[in-house]
């Protein structure tokens, strides 16, 4: 369907891994060979896929143990704990044609691969269906809207001879969701020992949760006392986390919060280029309105993938749904505030996953360009948000900003908020998979030790059920930073940050067990 390349020269090995994701390497390597192509997710084709895994070793050490942990990590998944019978998700990334919107090639040529796509509608929800047995009810429920929504915002021009059947096949996924939110099992839980193999095996490393629950609650009190901390210095007096809601109830309206996302987007963008954070601080970042299937997320990045020509990438926002009231949508534009989307701006766009996304298009080899541990990279872009406070980016800001009301302080108030947020979602996702936790319990942690209430405090809450690695942001974060100090230690006068961070990203973006190799190499 595309007139980019078709990559014969992809190792077999490779090969039988994108046959198996089609979604995942067109969305994010922007390998576009799987335009208007998807997987058989039927009980019989992922056997069959699974079978083809595996083959001659690669000459490069690290590559080799880069690949065979993603070949473990899909094994597991899909062979060991079959996730494609209990989570919808599995299914929703086969529909998902939002992709197209995004500019990498001529509008006609995405039109067309779009409409390949959703002839395939039908066909995919046959195998979603077979496959879909064991959806407990928590993980439908909280998967609802975001099945409902991928079908919407489809253009108007789709032939009547495609969009009937997809439509009518999309109207059966959605009944089968809905089925199994009101009769599936209760529980969503995983189980330790499945929690602990699912968050290790895909990473190169094993996963001991007692222990990492106990670095979690470690980090949440460095992260409440620096809290209190930045929020003395402007309230002196004031109850820490009752001031930061005040702060986060300070936030623009719904129709203003792309025009503030694209100011910080412009400054963390010319900060990480002026520090030289990052190997590149080139291309063509936009900011836009999220898909109506990716809403499940309150703010994403979708770049310019290593195989695709280099287009912009764009910074994705989503607004309060329509149907909230007036004070959920409040509740909701709270994530957005004058104090935390400074730092989710870091994260998203520079030297967050935007810029990430730069360096990943040079990663040396096929294999860091094509598979992408979701831990590393989102906890290399949570680990910018610290380190960019680290380096100055709240002052730099204040400066040019020009904005009394605003100060450098308000940036570190907003870094800490959102590490409260990711911690609590390595907490929740523990407790909630290892069954010490429920869905309103988990809820409640997030009214109470984060800003978040209502229903962003329960849209975070069912998340885990359905994204049990969720944690991965702090986990992600604190090996990295442990890395760093490694790195200072070893190479002594010769560290700083622009070597660490050009050897790490290097490595693409690497099972988090493995990306000691930035020392051994960098």
């Amino acid at each position: 369907m595309s007139s980019q390349p078709h990559h014969d020269d992809l190792s077999p090995r490779l090969r039988a891994l994108a046959d198996l994701m089609p979604g995942t390497m067109r969305d994010g390597p922007g390998m576009h060979e799987y335009d208007g192509k998807v997987a058989d997710t039927s009980p019989d084709g992922i056997r069959d896929a699974l079978s083809r895994l595996g083959g001659d070793a690669l000459a490069d050490a690290h590559d080799e143990a880069h690949l065979t942990a993603f070949e473990q990590g899909v094994r597991h998944e899909l062979g060991e704990l079959q996730l494609h019978r209990s989570n919808p998700l599995q299914h929703l990334w086969e529909l998902d044609v939002s992709g197209y919107d995004r500019e990498y090639a001529p509008a006609a040529e995405r039109d067309a691969a779009r409409i390949a796509h959703l002839a395939e509608w039908p066909r995919v929800v046959d195998n979603a269906i077979a496959s879909l047995d064991r959806v407990p009810a928590p993980v439908a429920q909280s998967l609802l809207g975001a099945v409902r929504g991928v079908a919407d915002g489809l253009p108007d021009d789709i032939p009547a001879d495609v969009r009937d059947p997809a439509l009518a096949a999309h109207a059966r996924f959605v009944a089968h969701v809905e089925r199994a939110a009101e009769e599936g099992p209760r529980s969503a839980g995983l189980g330790t020992e499945a929690l602990s193999r699912l968050m290790g095996i895909g990473e190169a490393v094993e996963v001991d949760l007692a222990d990492l629950a106990a670095r979690a609650d470690t980090e949440r009190d460095r992260l409440r006392a620096a809290l209190a901390e930045a929020t003395g210095r402007i309230a002196p007096g004031r109850v820490p986390m009752e001031f930061a809601r005040e702060l986060t109830r300070q936030h623009p309206g719904a129709d203003g919060v792309l025009e503030a996302a694209r100011r910080w987007t412009a400054l963390a963008v010319e900060f990480t280029a002026e520090r030289e954070l990052v190997p590149w601080s080139d291309g063509e970042c936009r900011v836009d309105v999220s898909p109506p299937s990716q809403r499940w997320a309150t703010a994403m990045m979708a770049w310019s993938g290593p195989w695709e020509a280099d287009t912009p990438s764009f910074y994705f926002i989503t607004p309060p749904d329509e149907s909230w009231s007036r004070e959920e949508a409040d509740e909701w534009l709270e994530m957005f505030s004058h104090t935390t989307l400074p730092a989710v701006s870091v994260h998203e766009v520079a030297p967050g996953h935007f810029s990430h996304g730069r360096a990943l298009r040079r990663a040396p080899g096929q294999v860091r360009r094509a598979l992408h541990s979701m831990t590393f990279a989102e906890g290399w872009a949570h680990y910018a948000e610290e380190m960019c406070l680290e380096e100055g980016f709240g002052e730099y800001a204040a400066e040019r900003l020009g904005d009394p009301e605003w100060t450098a302080d308000h940036f570190e108030i907003g870094v800490w908020v959102e590490a409260l947020i990711r911690v609590t979602r390595l907490s929740v996702a523990i407790g909630m998979h290892t069954g010490t936790m429920t869905v309103e319990e988990a809820a409640a942690r997030f009214a109470e030790d984060t800003p978040l209430q209502g229903p962003a405090a329960l849209s975070e809450a069912r998340r885990a059920t359905f994204d049990p690695t969720y944690g991965r942001y702090t986990w992600g974060k604190l090996e990295i930073l442990a890395l760093r100090e490694r790195a200072r230690e070893q190479w002594g006068d010769g560290f700083d940050l622009g070597r660490f961070h050009r050897a790490l990203l290097d490595l693409g973006s690497p099972p988090l067990g493995l990306i000691g190799t930035a020392l051994e190499r960098g």
